[in-house]
């Protein structure tokens, strides 16, 4: 969280120097015990030694939970933060935290927090909409992670005439496509297809209904996060099939130097694949991306395929049919 973040001063008294903004590198091991100081860390999940399979999330410093978070008597310092800045510091939902930590998504979430499975600062949490300090520690039950284990994500090979998510009057949504008489014969994954793997299983982006190539269905949120949204950017090539001509400025504007809905565009890599066919490589994903840009410089979309995304290829997997991702594959 922006204010979280943002640097707080440190006292002139208790560190002898001129009150000024605290580096995130600053130094406290000279710091006299019991002054309230510790040095700050930033939020990373580590393995909890305490229990197999958990996962510990490592903060800055932080308000203990309910009690002990007492005012320096030689300066005023809460916690090592400066009293008025920490006023400005705000709670945020436990499940939003979890997300933006990359534990898991929101909706899974609420349901560890439902079953149990979820502890700040070692106390269990149960309620929803519980909120915490972006610092507070984090730990996930075992369970959750053999939960987030059994999750699958799914490749598809998305045809014309599907579409990616909620299906619409006269056309299948692609989730139907998952059958085990679809699933592609060259993947020789140990997973057995299983119904249960049709649970929650949504996708992670999209891809328009007249377009093809691969698309991500997964059941697991942090796959889902880490696809979904401009924020994230991972690459995702297109092979596009095009009419009309393109002028050498044209194919420079492609590159860089177009806006959509007001909004400049992020740099792409755009080249000939042969003559009638351009390459793209975007790290975005803005409704009929491609389309649109191409008719910003006179050109035409006839056809229209996605080929990878991030580290994951689309490679020979046959139209309309699916594998499971593996185990050495990630995005």
């Amino acid at each position: 969280m922006a204010d979280s973040n943002r640097q707080l001063r440190v006292s002139r008294a208790f560190h002898g120097l001129a009150t000024a903004s605290r580096p995130r590198s600053m130094d406290y091991s000279g710091a006299k015990p019991g002054a309230g100081c510790s040095t700050p860390r930033p939020a990373i999940a580590l393995p909890d030694p305490g229990k197999t399979g958990a996962v510990r999330v490592h903060g800055s410093t932080r308000k203990p939970a309910g009690r002990d978070w007492r005012t320096s008597p030689l300066t005023g310092i809460i916690g090592g933060y400066d009293q008025e800045a920490y006023r400005e510091v705000e709670k945020l939902r436990l499940s939003k935290l979890m997300s933006e930590l990359g534990l898991c998504s929101r909706r899974e979430a609420d349901q560890y927090i439902e079953r149990g499975w979820v502890y700040v600062d070692g106390e269990r949490v149960t309620e929803l909409g519980t909120k915490v300090y972006a610092g507070q520690q984090v730990t996930l039950d075992p369970q959750a992670a053999a939960s987030q284990q059994r999750r699958v994500t799914i490749l598809l090979h998305k045809p014309v005439g599907i579409v990616s998510a909620q299906p619409e009057k006269g056309y299948q949504a692609a989730v139907s496509l998952i059958r085990a008489q679809t699933r592609d014969p060259g993947d020789h994954t140990p997973t057995r297809f299983n119904r249960s793997h049709l649970l929650g299983l949504a996708p992670a982006g999209r891809l328009d209904i007249d377009s093809t190539g691969l698309l991500v269905l997964t059941q697991d949120g942090r796959v889902a996060r880490q696809l979904v949204g401009d924020h994230n950017g991972v690459e995702k090539e297109y092979l596009v099939r095009v009419e009309g001509h393109l002028s050498d400025e044209g194919l420079r504007l492609l590159n860089h130097g177009l806006s959509l809905d007001g909004k400049a565009l992020r740099p792409a890599r755009v080249s000939w694949q042969n003559r009638d066919q351009l390459r793209f490589t975007l790290r975005e994903g803005k409704k009929r991306q491609i389309r649109r840009m191409c008719e910003l410089v006179g050109l035409k979309v006839t056809g229209l395929k996605r080929t990878r995304i991030g580290n994951v290829k689309l490679g020979s997997l046959p139209v309309g049919m699916w594998r499971y991702l593996r185990e050495d594959e990630s995005f």
